[in-house]
């Protein structure tokens, strides 16, 4: 069998940064064979510039929101960043499917290998039937009137069954946020059967936790626009973790994304409950261009929370690349080591998606894909990624 062999500056395994002493052999297709000694390598090594790592994994992208970069302007806030997604996401078909092939293409040069996708409509099954990367979907639903949670959560079952016709195995109804799901949505999506991998939008905004404790703030005019009666309403005083999280198993695991005003009351809480598996999705790059803040890292570092990457939408973010949530994150926080910062990027995100028998790391057997991290330095400022398999 021939084999291809890369050597770089370094070489991160998805857990750990080598010095660059070493060589990685794979297969002509990308399986990972072995990480030896250069020494050992024997001839016909490719030597690279940079730090050679697996392919970068997005836990938390709309794909299908692709047609909507730059129509919404930066620093608009939640509740106007939501209600322009809801005025303008209706566009001709041809124009959002030319979208979504562009920001897949644009996903797979930058070395994203998996994607864990918020899905609303059927829209990006053509692009990812193509099987370039694999995908985690997340079919969204929504719906505060809980006489409606029967309804809305069959409308979610007829588009998680184009999906799993189209990808099976891959696909799960999950929740939109603590703010648009009632109690009685939130349990039918828990019982759903298969819903192992889930995801929610979690204590993204100020105004998601005013609503939460006591009923007031901007997001009373989401509920405006679309005509809700919220007489109904009792403000449960419960933050977004204890409102949404106990109604699901331990059997389950849970992306919880953006987490910009999480709390350590939140962590504790969450450590001494008996819960899902619990993954803390940063997404940076959005939250300031929505104009909502970055989460504190630190806290989330300090309390041993499991940490992945995404980006968002381009309806809120200029790029689908995890590499340049990497830059965000060192720029701002610039003690982060390397490795822990591509491990983010990378092992917990296969982890968090399911995908880390394939994903994540350079361990033998697996088909990770190979990117190129160039000018790294210290701050990755400079650096850009290419993929190499």
């Amino acid at each position: 069998m021939a084999y291809r062999k890369f050597k770089a500056d370094q070489l991160f395994t998805g857990t750990s940064l080598l010095s660059g002493g070493e060589v990685l052999i794979t297969t002509q297709q990308g399986v990972i064979e072995a990480i030896v000694p250069a020494a050992e390598a024997g001839e016909e090594v490719q030597e690279l510039a940079g730090i050679l790592c697996p392919g970068f994994v997005n836990a938390h992208c709309h794909l299908e929101l692709s047609h909507m970069k730059g129509r919404i302007p930066p620093g608009s806030g939640m509740v106007d960043f939501l209600l322009g997604v809801m005025q303008q996401r209706n566009f001709p078909q041809e124009e959002v499917q030319a979208a979504i092939a562009r920001a897949e293409t644009a996903m797979w040069d930058s070395g994203i290998v998996a994607v864990g996708d918020i899905c609303n409509t059927a829209d990006t099954i053509a692009a990812k039937s193509m099987g370039r990367l694999l995908y985690r979907n997340f079919i969204e639903t929504m719906g505060f009137i809980p006489a409606t949670a029967p309804q809305r959560f069959a409308f979610a079952k007829t588009v998680f069954e184009q999906f799993e016709a189209a990808m099976p195995g891959r696909n799960s109804i999950v929740p939109h946020a603590p703010y648009s799901v009632s109690p009685e949505l939130l349990q039918l999506i828990a019982d759903f059967p298969g819903n192992q991998y889930l995801s929610i939008h979690n204590q993204e905004s100020i105004a998601e936790t005013q609503f939460l404790k006591d009923g007031t703030g901007g997001m009373r005019r989401l509920y405006d626009f679309l005509g809700i009666d919220l007489s109904f309403y009792r403000p449960s005083g419960l933050s977004s973790p204890q409102l949404m999280l106990p109604p699901f198993s331990q059997q389950q695991q849970m992306v919880l994304v953006h987490d910009v005003h999480t709390e350590a009351s939140d962590l504790q809480w969450m450590q001494e409950e008996a819960l899902p598996a619990l993954f803390f999705c940063l997404c940076p790059n959005a939250n300031l261009y929505i104009g909502n803040g970055l989460p504190d890292i630190e806290l989330l570092r300090m309390q041993g929370a499991n940490i992945v990457l995404g980006t968002d939408s381009l309806s809120s973010n200029q790029q689908l690349s995890i590499l340049e949530e990497v830059k965000t994150i060192a720029s701002e926080f610039p003690d982060i080591p390397t490795a822990e910062l591509l491990q983010w990027g990378t092992f917990n995100g296969a982890k968090a998606l399911g995908f880390e028998a394939q994903f994540g790391s350079f361990e033998k057997g697996k088909q990770p894909g190979i990117v190129l991290i160039d000018n790294a330095g210290d701050s990755f400022e400079k650096s850009s990624a290419k993929r190499i398999l």
